[in-house]
């Protein structure tokens, strides 16, 4: 059984104890691991542990809604520097995606303007070399679906993480061609994410942990990290009434389309 962590920032533990958690998702059957960065000064730990697990760890490279800021002091990039930095990077190395990439409106609804810029900037990347995109849309549904029409053309793939919105939401995300990546919070009791899952086909998902955030059940309030995949897995499986293997196969068959690995 081979599981494909689709999101998880792991990289954010050092030593001892990154190299633990990584054998623990090994452990677990948890073989695949793909990394979004979330902004320039994050870049060197996700390249820092692909090189250590070069045939785990998948890197992906894009500049966070949250992280989509005017230049406020000294210390701060303005968000075109950013993505002129993450850019430069994208050219020296392979990467499997440009993510994680959007809109976030619930910590900061001032930055829109710039966040939808920063957002299509990087979905043409995307499209110049052929990768799909990882959507972070926390209370930006309407924003990011909007975008994703406008730019909407053969070349344009990827997943809606952390998807946690209704059916019809699901379908029309999945009618664009995207995935949605299901993670911890499929486990909630009143999450409500259970009835989405059992009506969109697993061809149409992907798993994820988003490691160290949305801890699934049973460790719900503790760090997340991407062994725990197996209990989003297992949940998923619960759902659909397939065994977890089967559930495994066919989710990371999915990843491996949509990544090419």
């Amino acid at each position: 059984m081979i599981l494909t962590d689709s999101h998880t920032h792991i990289y954010y533990k050092t030593g001892h104890e990154l190299d633990e958690q990584v054998q623990r998702a090994l452990q677990n059957n948890v073989t695949r691991l793909f990394l979004p960065n979330v902004n320039v000064r994050s870049i060197p730990m996700v390249f820092g542990l692909q090189q250590k697990y070069p045939d785990h760890c998948f890197p992906m490279l894009g500049l966070h809604p949250c992280d989509v800021k005017l230049q406020a002091d000294e210390d701060t990039l303005s968000y075109r520097d950013e993505l002129d930095q993450i850019h430069r990077e994208i050219g020296k190395r392979k990467i499997y995606a440009i993510g994680e990439i959007g809109i976030d409106l619930y910590w900061d609804k001032s930055t829109l303007d710039i966040q939808v810029e920063a957002f299509e900037v990087q979905i043409n990347w995307a499209k110049t070399l052929n990768l799909p995109i990882v959507i972070h849309c926390r209370e930006a549904f309407d924003e990011v679906y909007s975008i994703l029409l406008r730019q909407k053309d053969d070349k344009l793939r990827g997943i809606l993480h952390c998807f946690t919105g209704t059916t019809e939401q699901a379908r029309k995300i999945i009618d664009l061609g995207f995935y949605l990546g299901i993670g911890g919070v499929v486990t909630y009791k009143n999450s409500g994410l259970d009835k989405v899952v059992a009506d969109i086909p697993a061809e149409h998902i992907v798993l994820e942990t988003d490691a160290p955030y949305l801890t699934p059940v049973p460790y719900r309030g503790k760090p997340n990290e991407s062994s725990y995949l197996i209990h989003i897995a297992q949940k998923v499986a619960d759902i659909k009434q397939v065994s977890i293997e089967k559930l495994a196969e066919i989710t990371t068959e999915n990843s491996k389309k949509i990544f090419c690995v």
